[in-house]
């Protein structure tokens, strides 16, 4: 049995001066992507890495493949999940938000094809907010049992915050206006394949 490659990070100036070399796989959700991503990069929703294994292997044969996403975790969890399928690849540390820090450029489409989509961190504080404010109020209006709405929501946060991870934005990720248009994910899998 032969180890899984160990998906290593590499810092923005790492990237800056390798990124016409890299392939530049983007997991964030297509909305977030719109908002801004780095020069070239393929949008490919960490939810649908796996139905793109296939192309991102090809990919990794060619040359680098390089995962991002907004803060580093997704692109983390990205690149476990191909490391264990044997495709060796690394994470920009800090995600396209270190990338912007640091004073690089980020992508937009044309304004006709983006969809204006909050980030997922953003969503997931919203959702979460609300459903916050909606068991105090419940629970003070209708019946005290539906401050446990509250209370379980504030518990996910502690998990997601304890195991850096988050079941409330994987749902989000679900929801149409996260979901990739097809046409749009089989052209960055035609554009992995193609190299």
């Amino acid at each position: 049995m032969t180890a899984s490659p160990v998906p290593s990070a590499l810092d923005t100036d790492q990237v800056r001066g390798r990124l016409h070399q890299l392939t530049v796989v983007d997991v964030r959700t297509p909305g977030e992507y719109a908002s801004g991503h780095l020069p070239g990069a393929l949008n490919i929703p960490l939810d649908q890495v796996r139905r793109a294994l296939p192309d991102i292997r090809q990919a990794a044969e060619r040359g680098d493949v390089l995962v991002v996403c907004a803060s580093g975790a997704r692109s983390e969890n990205a690149c476990k999940l191909l490391a264990e399928q044997g495709i060796p690849t690394a994470t920009l540390t800090g995600g396209t938000g270190a990338w912007a820090a640091a004073g690089h450029d980020l992508h937009r489409p044309p304004a006709h094809r983006a969809r204006a989509v909050w980030g997922m961190e953003r969503q997931v504080r919203f959702t979460a907010g609300t459903l916050v404010l909606l068991g105090l109020a419940l629970g003070l209006l209708v019946h005290p049992a539906f401050q446990l709405v509250s209370a379980a929501i504030a518990g996910g946060l502690v998990f997601s915050a304890l195991t850096d991870t988050c079941g409330m934005a994987a749902l989000l990720g679900r929801l149409p206006h996260n979901r990739p248009r097809p046409a749009d994910l089989d052209a960055a899998l035609a554009e992995l394949r193609s190299g």
